[in-house]
């Protein structure tokens, strides 16, 4: 299931529509902190320069940005919210909980105005 998550992360990279459900977007979650965990455990077991292992979780960062904003427009879509609530995040102290809570919210409906369930 993560692996399938993962997959569909980085093959709908630039798909801003449609619907992505609650365990995909948890799954991808866990697996960019496994990764991110694995970077600097190598980068650690290497003994490389913390400047260099800086810049490889930043290129992996980067590479994950966008794909990351559209996970979360389309999860935002499942539960039939536009994206432009992602923006709530920004909200000083309730945005994040907010956020949180519309990310751990299951869509009531099977079809909505952005489409079939994934």
């Amino acid at each position: 299931m993560m692996i399938e998550a993962y997959k569909k992360f980085w093959l709908n990279y630039t798909n801003f529509s449609g619907r992505s459900t609650r365990s995909d977007y948890w799954w991808v979650i866990l697996c960019n902190f496994l990764i991110g965990f694995i970077i600097g455990f190598i980068c650690g077991l290497l003994q490389l320069d913390q400047n260099v292992s800086l810049a490889i979780s930043s290129i992996y960062s980067l590479a994950a940005l966008i794909p990351g904003i559209a996970l979360v427009i389309r999860r935002l879509h499942d539960i039939n919210k536009s994206g432009w609530y992602y923006f709530m995040a920004l909200i000083p102290l309730a945005g994040p909980i907010i956020f949180l809570v519309y990310m751990l919210t299951d869509s009531v409906n099977e079809n909505n105005q952005y489409g079939e369930r994934a």
